[in-house]
C-alpha cells in the first residue's frame, strides 16, 4: 500500500496516488503516479482516476481535504515530499478523493493531471 504522512494525519490505504506539484500547472513532466498494483495497464487506471476526480470536481462530488503542512508520499521504496500542490488518491475500496494544500487552484491542478494522463495513454509517452 502506498502512504501519505503529514504533520497531523496519515492515510495508510491509498491503492493509487497521483502527485500534482503546483509547478505541473506549467510542465505536466512533474507529476509523479504510483500504484499498488503496478502493472502494464497502470497507466489507464492513472487515467481513469484523474478523469474521475476532474468530472466530479465539475460536479461538486468530491472529497477535497486541505492541509496546511508538507505531504510526504511514502511509495515503491520513494519518498516524495510536496510542498504545494494535491495528490489524488484511490483507497483500496474505491473512494477517491483529494489531499490539496491551502491556496492551490484545485480546478487548473486537476486539469494538468487529466491532460498528461489523457496524452500518455493516447500517445503512450
Amino acid at each position: 500500500m502506498i502512504s501519505i504522512q503529514s504533520p497531523t494525519r496519515t492515510f495508510d490505504a491509498c491503492e493509487t496516488v497521483i502527485i500534482i506539484p503546483e509547478k505541473a500547472v506549467e510542465e505536466a513532466g512533474y507529476i509523479q503516479m504510483f500504484s499498488a498494483n503496478d502493472s502494464g495497464h497502470a497507466k489507464h487506471e492513472y487515467h481513469a482516476l484523474a478523469q474521475m476526480a476532474y468530472f466530479q470536481l465539475q460536479d461538486d462530488e468530491l472529497d477535497i481535504r486541505e492541509a496546511d503542512s508538507p505531504l510526504i508520499v511514502l511509495a515503491a521504496g520513494e519518498r516524495v515530499e510536496l510542498l504545494g500542490g494535491m495528490i489524488v488518491c484511490r483507497q483500496g475500496t474505491g473512494e477517491v478523493y483529494i489531499l490539496v494544500q491551502a491556496g492551490q487552484n484545485r480546478k487548473k491542478l486537476l486539469e494538468a493531471a487529466y491532460r498528461w494522463c489523457t496524452r500518455w495513454v493516447r500517445l503512450d509517452i
